[in-house]
């Protein structure tokens, strides 16, 4: 079954209340975990490298392992200095 545009705006809200959980909490795994998952979901590269790159800086503040592929992924998209 395909997700159609009434599921994809679920999982969007869903996703929306989990990352405000974990701001409100101050989980950074989450965080990373969240993040990465909007910048999977999202069909604009601009918004799919915003959610990357603050993925990357939770994942940089906690010592993360994610923080590489992140970084690559960021540099992929030419959105690296």
């Amino acid at each position: 079954m395909k997700d159609g545009p009434d599921q994809a705006a679920g999982l969007v809200e869903t996703l929306e209340a989990q990352l405000l959980a974990a701001h409100a909490g101050d989980d950074r795994f989450a965080l990373i975990r969240l993040y990465t998952q909007a910048a999977d979901i999202t069909n604009d590269l601009d918004a799919e490298c915003f959610f990357l790159t603050y993925a990357y800086i939770f994942a940089l503040e906690a010592g993360a392992a994610e923080a590489e592929i992140l970084h690559a992924r960021l540099k992929a998209h030419g959105r690296e200095e």
